[in-house]
C-alpha cells in the first residue's frame, strides 16, 4: 500500500511541476509582449511562483527517488525512475542558476522604464524556461510510463 500511495503522490506531484511549467510555455510566450506587458506579466509570475514550484519541484525528486528506492529490485522500474529523477533535477538546476537569477533582475525593474537589455535577458530566461519544461515533461512522461508497468 505505502508503494502505490507514493507512485500516486509521485504522478500527481510531477504532473503539477510539469503542467505549470507546460502552461507558461503554452500561454505566457513573451515575445510579442511590449516592455511595460511582460514586466507586469513576469513581476506577478514570479510572486505566485517563486517559491511555490521549487517546493513542488523538491518534493517531486524526493518522491522519484522513494519510488526508485522502493522498487529497486525492478531493475528497469529502478534505472527509469532513476533517469526521471535526473530530468527533474535538472530541470531545478536550470530554474535555480537560469531562471531565478534573471528572475532577481527582473523584479527590480519598473514597467514605465524597462532597461536597455530588457528584450535579451527576456530571450534568455525563455530559453531557460523551454529547456527545463522540456526536461520536466521528460521526467513526468518516465514517471508515468514506470507507474503504468506491471510489478
Amino acid at each position: 500500500m505505502t508503494i502505490q500511495i507514493i507512485r500516486f503522490s509521485n504522478i500527481i506531484m510531477a504532473a503539477l511541476v510539469a503542467g505549470t511549467v507546460f502552461g507558461i510555455w503554452i500561454g505566457y510566450n513573451p515575445n510579442a509582449l511590449s516592455a511595460a506587458t511582460f514586466i507586469e506579466q513576469q513581476q506577478n509570475v514570479i510572486i505566485a511562483l517563486n517559491t511555490l514550484m521549487p517546493l513542488l519541484g523538491l518534493i517531486t525528486i524526493l518522491l522519484t527517488l522513494a519510488s526508485a528506492f522502493l522498487r529497486r529490485k525492478e531493475k528497469m522500474a529502478f534505472l527509469v525512475l532513476l533517469v526521471a529523477s535526473a530530468f527533474l533535477i535538472l530541470s531545478g538546476l536550470i530554474t535555480k542558476f537560469g531562471n531565478q537569477p534573471i528572475n532577481s533582475i527582473v523584479m527590480t525593474w519598473d514597467m514605465n522604464s524597462p532597461p536597455n537589455n530588457w528584450m535579451e535577458l527576456r530571450n534568455k530566461w525563455w530559453f531557460y524556461h523551454e529547456i527545463r519544461t522540456l526536461s520536466a515533461f521528460i521526467g513526468l512522461c518516465l514517471i508515468v510510463w514506470t507507474s503504468m508497468k506491471r510489478d
